[in-house]
């Protein structure tokens, strides 16, 4: 098996179109992915309009107020009754086929992210915000705008058929993938399900997608287990003396005890962990201390960021992290205070249902096309859902063809560019999965 190293028609006409071909009845037989290939083409067009007008109008998490009103209008165009306003902005929306079958939910996240979007684009982001007390540019640098889009193609390929569809399906769209817009609040996906999304309507298996810049377009990367690290966000309080920057001798310098701290925490992934067994990250993006050049300040403070696939893994490196900060700010006279946020568990897809639909994405894809990925270090919440009820996730390529994935910029640069033609693949792809599944193993 191959290896990747890296990872508008009206309503009734397209309704027409799409029941033309996509199947009639219910069946234990896989859908023909031409016909499944035939409805993403049909609604190609409006998929790429949406996520134009999605990626020109980004909004940060638990503020997507006009993403979720674009979704509830195109739902309720659909037939659909969706219910708005989970965790803050969260929509959903149930079909119902017209045959028994199982029920599914399939989920787009809708979040864009604090960067600033380079011009050159036509429908380029021109958005500006406040994030954490700070100016940002705002941006669908991750590709959330595509899945907003691909999963409203999905369910209006789907609603066109309904009355030959067997089973119920839930399109779950989540705010605030990327996180909280304060740290430590309740947030994305686990807020929908502590309000309760899969309380009247509980699938027996959840899907998603993830446009990705280390795949060409028409390549589709998955994997059976483990797939997406854990994610925790950790902050760290030292507290020392402030002292005139002459006389340090007089104080407790904070920033150097911080320091000490930091290249510690890299030593202690270097030395004390097997990464050879599991692979662990242990990041600072933030080192925050002083406001002047010639005072020690009395505290500094570092944020990062700690990524494992395994629990036991997670705890004893946020153990060893304490218990490092505690001995470097004793040694000094200081005192740190670690604190651990866990974002988003580890993503794991579920070995039976990754087996089930595997064949699904080789139809859709094409079987050369479709290939294991490694383990991949940066996280998502569609683990909550994951952990609820058996769930897959996948990656669908949204680098050129013809260019070398390999040095694209990746998701979250500003420079991150998406290949409309992942569009068609994506809906094509999921469609695929989610009909087959529908229609029986």
């Amino acid at each position: 098996m191959p290896r990747f190293d890296r990872l508008p028609l009206s309503r009734s006409v397209l309704a027409l179109c799409l029941a033309a071909v996509l199947p009639a009845a219910a069946s234990a037989q896989a859908v023909d992915p031409a016909r499944t290939a035939q409805a993403a083409q049909q609604v190609q067009p409006q998929v790429v309009a949406w996520r134009r007008d999605i990626h020109q109008h980004p909004e940060l998490g638990q503020h997507e107020v006009r993403t979720a009103k674009l979704i509830a209008d195109q739902l309720r165009k659909l037939g659909l009754q969706p219910r708005t306003g989970i965790a803050h902005t969260g929509v959903t929306a149930v079909l119902k086929g017209g045959k028994p079958g199982p029920k599914i939910a399939i989920r787009a996240d809708m979040d864009a992210l604090p960067v600033t979007e380079p011009a050159g684009l036509a429908f380029a982001s021109k958005v500006t915000a406040d994030y954490r007390g700070q100016p940002v540019g705002v941006m669908h640098a991750c590709g959330h705008d595509a899945h907003v889009a691909i999963l409203l193609g999905v369910a209006t390929a789907l609603a066109a058929q309904k009355d030959q569809l067997p089973g119920e399906v839930m399109f779950v769209f989540q705010p605030a993938e990327e996180g909280p817009p304060t740290a430590g609040e309740p947030f994305g996906a686990k807020l929908m399900l502590d309000e309760g999304v899969f309380k009247d309507f509980k699938p027996e298996a959840v899907f998603g997608l993830h446009v990705w810049a280390g795949l060409n377009v028409g390549q589709v990367g998955y994997r059976s287990g483990p797939m997406l690290a854990s994610a925790d966000e950790w902050s760290l309080t030292v507290r020392g003396k402030q002292t005139h920057g002459s006389r340090p001798w007089d104080g407790v310098d904070p920033i150097t005890v911080g320091a000490q701290i930091l290249l510690a925490s890299q030593s202690l992934i270097a030395r004390q962990v097997n990464i050879a067994a599991t692979p662990v990250v242990l990041t600072a993006g933030q080192f925050n201390s002083g406001v002047r050049f010639n005072i020690i300040p009395d505290q500094a403070r570092l944020v990062g960021t700690l990524r494992t696939f395994d629990a036991g893994v997670r705890e004893d490196v946020i153990a060893r992290l304490r218990r490092t900060a505690d001995d470097y700010a004793h040694a000094a006279g200081a005192t740190a205070e670690l604190q651990v946020v866990n974002n988003a568990p580890a993503t794991v897809n579920d070995p039976a249902l990754t087996r089930r639909v595997l064949p699904s994405l080789q139809r859709a894809a094409g079987e050369s096309n479709v290939a294991e990925s490694g383990l991949v270090t940066v996280a998502e919440d569609f683990s909550q859902f994951a952990n609820t009820v058996p769930g897959f996730y996948f990656f669908v390529g949204s680098t050129a063809k013809g260019t070398d994935a390999a040095k694209a910029p990746i998701n979250h640069s500003p420079n991150f560019m998406l290949d409309e033609g992942a569009l068609e693949v994506g809906t094509q792809t999921m469609l695929q999965v989610a009909l087959d599944y529908l229609h029986g193993p």
